[in-house]
């Protein structure tokens, strides 16, 4: 048998490397939102795949006709090593959700590739002892592809709702009772009927009184254990299935009594087990079931090792060290992952409930290992939001490598807008802002038509709250002088569509943001700090929202944003074009401001441009004439700048499908995810039972 040696030694060893790299770098995406990281575990996660069916392939053409080797019974066991590589890690199952209803393209290809296993061990089979370990090699390489197989099925979404979904509940026995009623009608009582609500409400108090106090030496042990507490909510978001009133009410109630800090903390932890659930073997890891099989594996793996040890031919060649290096790392693996499982919230769940010395001392010899190999559970999103600006990238102020290059390639205009996208930190004030706005709302979502309003609200709110004057307005539009700037705010949030709204804003944010410059140097005006604070915040949303609307539009409603936005960059890219010595933002938006907008663009251009540019400048007009005819302050007129953000970030979070939201958990995590499950948590949402409970009756006789 003439067999690729050289090719088949390099391709397993490249397999177990590409199965390392994925163990370890598998689940960081979920909080780190690196590009080139993506990339890395995108392309380790293909080739890992490609690279064992492809050895597979050339094993099962080269064992067709086998001839009596001296390495013939060493190769044969490396068949089954590729079956336990094509199981995969279980950091990792899924890159994608797409990945999960391909399932049964997975069994299919789990069916084939045994077969390929079971033809070489076929024919290399000669009563050897030999044989007898390639089988035990076997048996792990099956468990470890159903693991995967299995956990792919789990996390499918008929799948997920399916095993989400409270079992039928027929209700009363109607038949029952009206037998009863008729029965004692024809006995000649007079029967009447009364009727109650079957329902118990558990409260904020229960909550926080069930069970005994966490760990103290578990870090976040009360977050984690009211993470788990509600984590069927965020279950149902995802599954687009609607959580019972009293989970709801129970939820509301809860998360109003506490801090953001905390509050937060409960939701990264949530939408961490989420992500073990879609995107890893989480449902078997945790399992009993999945524990008995993961103790088969190792078994069957070291006892494999062991016997190979003993039983291997003299002299020792190449391919039984590379033999020995597949047993090895498949047994590191394995403690790498027992390690993963070991430092997951799960476990530090339980840690957390178990407050004496064998837990405590467990705890410890984990919490070296964590350090040693940098695994936490308490790490569970990037904390980072995207950002993203017109102007900046109307300026092409960005230095870029090879672009000549890539200009000539064709490849520039698909990766223009990534080189402008930017990160930066979620601040605590800014959730600070976020969770009062939101704790507010909720006091008023005390039915399903105030919540539905409430999701609506894309600025509307923050204008009722702060007592903003409301004119009455002909034709749409008011056309009294002194009252114009009150007209152009309502019109921009009321009488637009979601996508121009957030242009409108974003650019009329950063021409406010840039006329507190004065005109001799690059210092800003003198203002206070909390109108400091809230005008960072407000420039840190806008960007963040047009980063959506430009990067992520498939978060946001349906809408023509794409064709606004890049109708806008063209007359922007214009007024460059006429002064090319313009190189600074703060120049631009001072240039933009200095246009006369009397008369309305609408009139003047038509509606076959969507450019919102100078309807954006008459808004940011509007915004500063606060303070001289409403005699606002600075403070006022940035706290509400900042606050009708924050209410456009709810209104996208609301308004975003669940199956989207859970997408973005492998890119990094998404600040609107968590918005969004705030919210559900505060009961700002549409997804709960309107039923308060079992309606029971009573017959009273007469």
């Amino acid at each position: 048998m003439e067999i690729h040696i050289l090719e088949l030694r390099t391709l397993v060893l490249v397999s177990l490397f590409l199965q390392t790299t994925l163990i370890v770098f598998g689940d960081k995406r979920k909080y780190i939102t690196n590009e080139l990281l993506k990339f890395f575990i995108w392309l380790n996660y293909l080739s890992a795949n490609w690279i064992a069916t492809f050895m597979l392939g050339i094993l099962y053409v080269d064992f067709k006709n086998p001839e009596v080797d001296p390495n013939f019974l060493i190769i044969a066991i490396w068949a089954p090593f590729l079956l336990v590589h094509l199981g995969g890690p279980d950091t990792i199952t899924a890159y994608s959700l797409e990945d999960n209803e391909l399932w049964l393209r997975h069994l299919f290809d789990l069916l084939s590739q045994l077969v390929v296993v079971v033809y070489v061990i076929y024919q290399s089979w000669n009563g050897s002892s030999l044989n007898y370990v390639t089988i035990l090699v076997v048996v792990a390489g099956i468990i470890k592809y159903c693991e995967r197989t299995w956990s792919l099925r789990s996390a499918s979404r008929d799948e997920f709702r399916e095993s989400i979904l409270p079992p039928p509940d027929a209700g009363p026995n109607y038949a029952k009772f009206m037998d009863n009623y008729i029965a004692k009608e024809d006995e000649g009582y007079h029967v009447t009927m009364d009727t109650f609500i079957d329902i118990t409400t558990p409260t904020a108090s229960d909550h926080t009184s069930q069970g005994q106090m966490p760990n103290p030496n578990i870090p976040d042990g009360g977050a984690l254990r009211d993470g788990f507490k509600f984590y069927n909510i965020p279950e149902c978001l995802v599954a687009d299935l609607i959580f019972s009133f009293q989970d709801h009410k129970s939820s509301q109630d809860f998360f109003r009594t506490k801090g953001c800090q905390h509050a937060f903390n409960v939701i990264a932890i949530e939408l961490g087990l989420m992500y073990d659930m879609l995107y890893t073997k989480s449902v078997l890891t945790y399992s009993k079931f999945g524990i008995f099989l993961k103790s088969v594996s190792i078994l069957c793996t070291l006892s494999a090792l062991i016997s190979f040890s003993f039983l291997k031919p003299k002299p020792i060649t190449y391919d039984h060290i590379i033999t020995f290096v597949l047993f090895g790392g498949a047994i590191l693996l394995e403690i790498y992952a027992i390690l993963v499982v070991l430092s997951s919230s799960r476990a530090m769940f339980w840690f957390s409930k178990h407050n004496n010395w064998g837990a405590n001392f467990l705890y410890i010899c984990i919490s070296w290992c964590q350090f040693l190999f940098r695994l936490s559970h308490t790490v569970t999103w990037c904390n980072l939001m995207s950002q993203f600006n017109l102007i900046r990238f109307c300026l092409k102020d960005e230095p870029i490598n090879c672009i000549k290059i890539q200009k000539f390639l064709h490849i520039y205009k698909y990766f223009e807008k990534y080189y402008y996208k930017k990160t930066k930190q979620v601040s605590e004030e800014l959730k600070e802002l976020i969770f009062n706005q939101l704790k507010n709302k909720s006091r008023e979502a005390t039915n399903i038509e105030e919540c539905k309003r409430l999701c609506a609200c894309k600025g509307d709110w923050v204008l009722e709250q702060c007592k903003f004057p409301i004119h009455k307005e002909q034709n749409g539009r008011n056309h009294d002088k002194n009252n114009c700037h009150i007209c152009d705010i309502n019109h921009s949030i009321k009488e637009v569509e979601f996508d121009q709204s957030i242009l409108l804003w974003h650019i009329a944010t950063d021409l406010c943001y840039y006329s507190e410059y004065s005109d001799s140097d690059d210092e800003p005006l003198i203002l206070s700090p909390a109108a400091l604070q809230s005008r960072e915040k407000s420039q840190l949303l806008s960007d963040h929202m047009l980063n959506l609307l430009v990067i992520c539009p498939f978060l946001l409603p349906n809408g023509i944003g794409q064709i606004r936005f890049e109708d806008t960059c063209a007359e922007v890219g214009e007024i460059l074009e006429e002064r090319k010595y313009i190189k600074e933002r703060r120049e631009v938006c001072k240039i933009i401001l200095r246009v006369n907008t009397k008369i309305p663009p609408s009139k003047v251009k038509g509606d076959r441009s969507k450019s919102v540019l100078f309807d954006a400048c008459r808004l940011a007009k509007s915004l500063q004439s606060l303070e001289t005819k409403e005699n606002w302050s600075k403070e006022k007129k940035w706290k509400m700048i900042s606050n009708i953000w924050v209410e456009m970030l709810c209104h996208a979070a609301s308004q975003c499908r669940g199956l989207n939201h859970a997408k973005q958990l492998s890119q990094g995590g998404e600040l609107l995810t968590h918005v969004w499950l705030l919210m559900a948590h505060l009961g700002i949402t549409e997804q709960f039972q309107i039923s308060k409970g079992h309606v029971r009756a009573m017959l009273k006789l007469s």
